[in-house]
């Protein structure tokens, strides 16, 4: 399993805690998961 980064949607910040509620460090922020535009993509997938 690999882990993913998430980032703070206005600050590009790497978020901690999680996985339901992040909160960014930088600008104080709390982003729920289901806010962040993460998809799933499959390594191989991604290299064609």
């Amino acid at each position: 399993m690999t882990r993913t980064r998430r980032r703070c949607p206005r600050c590009r910040t790497e978020l901690d805690e999680g996985p339901i509620l992040y909160r960014c460090a930088h600008c104080e922020r709390a982003v729920y998961a289901a806010d962040l535009d993460d998809d799933y993509a499959p390594v191989a997938a991604a290299a064609r």
